[in-house]
């Protein structure tokens, strides 16, 4: 398959946060998979001078924005296999840093009318466009514009995804004609933003309305925008396109962030043998005037500076971590406000309390390799991708039960002794100091079983891998041409599904005759959408699987999912529990009763009957 990547920022070149890491990390995993895909980005300042000399020239093109008639000039380069290209303009993109500017509605129009105009002038005419973010909203509006009467474009699907809703692009209305350079039916046609008194644009609504797939970076953050306290406003819109919208939880990669090769570390380390984490302790100790004591614990924090981050959490907390007989290092730039705060109380708490804002990515791969316990409270996290960093290094982290910090930190529970971290739910001050209380207590107490959490972190696969996996299936899902689109009727799907089925039913049966319960009843309807839609029902009676093409009122629950997404599960390649956080599995009715959902429907699952049979049964 054939993917363009639309990116406003892409590391190495560019970057000033997440979307940048996951522009260098996903395409090489794509290309892996057996993908073709190509990167375009600005050219901006920083690119320039850091990397100009890998830069070759491409062509020159003229892009029309409206009135204005904008040169524009593509370069390229080439990493792992990618290639990345480059949109040149200096008056708009020569400059540091890369947003914050007045015309930023015009530079990033721009970009987006050149990858589009580019589209048909380069040999690379992709079957995905992927765009990310406000920056690079309007290039899917405009392609779903021009393929009303430009024939090449208009077998190219788009996928929008969103990285934080809370960046939007929100820009008066008038620019659609002026600026844009789109008709104005457009402000009713999907751009209109009436919130809270405003009439705006709004280039987020407008992209996730017009892509044909929409995601976001975690499956947690995915549901969460779907409530008025995430949503920014749009809650409402991503309701509207629920049936299209996929949360898939990203990854990091796990060479560039590996301790037992990093060079960017005092002293290398592994799971098995810690050793060099204890010298990569001290060294961060000393960087930051603390008292070089390895029985303390030492936390860490390397985070934006401002509220959503958890920063207010963490100031509050601080005299009571103090008192805690901890180590802190906060370690981030941001709000001046929290800058001045953290310099007055590394004074207050000398050898202690260690801060800095002089941020590098250097310093940072040190704090994640010396610290013991990583603190990241945030109000609320997309997907997160420090707290893996700091797992990847043997750093047990304290979340806040959002987003993908849900989705990668599992609760150690002493209980079970199962979990990876801590973290706590209710967002408040407290919450967040019982939380870390509770692991500085195991800290303290329990060396080897703290030790076990570490190895676990360490050993937990964040790969782009994973990841890759999931973008591949919802791009076939959407993607003309697919062999996942190849339109078939319900009969031909129903064959599909009934034979998936009754192969289940057979190697339980064969496999495991003692689980068999012929006792047990239950109904339960699935309707599959997208092709080959319709409806069905399971009817588990007699010791078999009944699968019958008919609507049953009656049933116990019902299912509602892609016949694609239905296959994958039988055949093990689809995780259940992730296609339902997604919001791409919709379950409704009395599920806690029965196994089926988790149980039957995987091939070869033993003890699936009687377990089922002791939850629910119908004479």
């Amino acid at each position: 398959m054939k993917i363009l990547f639309v990116t406003s920022e892409c590391a190495p070149y560019s970057k000033t946060g997440g979307l940048a890491d996951v522009a260098y990390s996903l395409p090489p995993a794509l290309k892996k998979a057996g993908n073709e895909i190509a990167v375009i980005t600005p050219l901006y300042r920083c690119v320039r001078e850091k990397y100009g000399e890998e830069l070759s020239f491409d062509r020159n093109i003229s892009v029309q924005l409206g009135y204005r008639n904008i040169p524009c000039g593509l370069w390229k380069t080439e990493r792992e296999g990618v290639v990345h290209w480059f949109i040149e303009n200096d008056g708009l993109f020569n400059r540091h840093p890369l947003y914050g500017y007045g015309d930023d509605s015009l530079r990033f129009a721009f970009f987006c009318r050149a990858v589009i105009d580019l589209i048909t002038e380069l040999d690379f005419v992709p079957e995905i466009l992927h765009c990310n973010d406000w920056e690079a909203a309007l290039a899917v509006i405009y392609l779903k514009n021009d393929q009303a009467f430009n024939e090449k474009l208009r077998n190219i699907k788009s996928v929008y995804t969103i990285h934080n809703m809370a960046y939007q692009g929100q820009f008066g209305a008038n620019e659609i004609t002026d600026i844009y350079g789109l008709p104005a039916s457009w402000y009713e046609g999907g751009l209109a933003y009436e919130y809270e008194g405003r009439h705006d644009v709004n280039l987020m609504k407008g992209a996730m309305m017009m892509a044909d797939a929409v995601s976001t970076v975690s499956p947690t953050y995915a549901r969460e925008l779907h409530t008025p306290q995430f949503g920014q406003g749009l809650d409402g819109v991503v309701y509207m396109v629920d049936s299209k919208f996929y949360g898939i939880l990203n990854g990091i990669d796990m060479d560039l962030y590996d301790p037992q090769k990093d060079s960017r570390i005092p002293a290398n380390f592994s799971a098995q043998e810690q050793t060099g984490k204890d010298v990569c302790k001290a060294s961060i100790q000393k960087k930051f005037g603390l008292q070089i004591e390895p029985e303390w614990p030492l936390l860490a924090s390397v985070a934006r500076l401002n509220e959503q981050k958890g920063i207010e959490l963490v100031k509050q907390v601080l005299p009571g971590l103090m008192d805690m007989g901890v180590q802190l290092i906060v370690f981030g730039q941001g709000e001046q406000q929290y800058i001045d705060y953290f310099n007055e109380a590394k004074e207050r708490w000398p050898g202690q309390l260690g801060f800095s804002s002089d941020y590098t990515e250097q310093m940072a791969s040190e704090i994640f390799a010396g610290a013991d316990l990583y603190l990241m409270p945030s109000r609320f996290e997309p997907c997160g991708l420090s707290q893996m960093m700091a797992m990847r290094y043997g750093t047990v982290p304290v979340v806040h039960e959002t987003g993908g910090l849900k989705d990668s930190v599992r609760p150690y529970s002493d209980f079970d002794g199962i979990g990876d971290g801590f973290s706590f739910r209710e967002y408040t001050a407290n919450s967040l100091y019982l939380a870390i209380l509770e692991a500085v207590k195991l800290y303290f107490g329990d060396e080897d079983t703290f030790r076990t959490i570490r190895r676990r972190c360490m050993n937990k696969d964040f790969s782009w891998d994973k990841s890759a996996v999931a973008y591949e299936r919802m791009y076939g899902e959407i993607s003309t041409g697919s062999e996942n689109e190849d339109d078939i009727s319900f009969e031909e799907a129903f064959k599909l599904i009934k034979a998936a089925y009754e192969k289940v039913d057979e190697e339980n049966r064969t496999q495991h005759p003692d689980d068999i319960d012929p006792t047990y009843r239950r109904i339960i309807q699935i309707r599959i959408t997208g092709r080959g839609q319709g409806t069905l029902h399971l009817d588990f009676r007699d010791g078999r699987i009944h699968v019958i093409p008919s609507d049953y009122k009656g049933a116990d629950a019902s299912i509602e999912c892609s016949l694609d997404n239905l296959l994958g599960i039988v055949d093990k390649k689809v995780n259940i529990g992730k296609l339902y956080m997604s919001g791409n599995m919709k379950i409704e009715g009395n599920i806690s009763e029965g196994f089926e959902i988790r149980e039957l429907l995987v091939s070869g699952t033993p003890g699936w009957r009687k377990m089922a049979g002791r939850a629910h049964l119908k004479k």
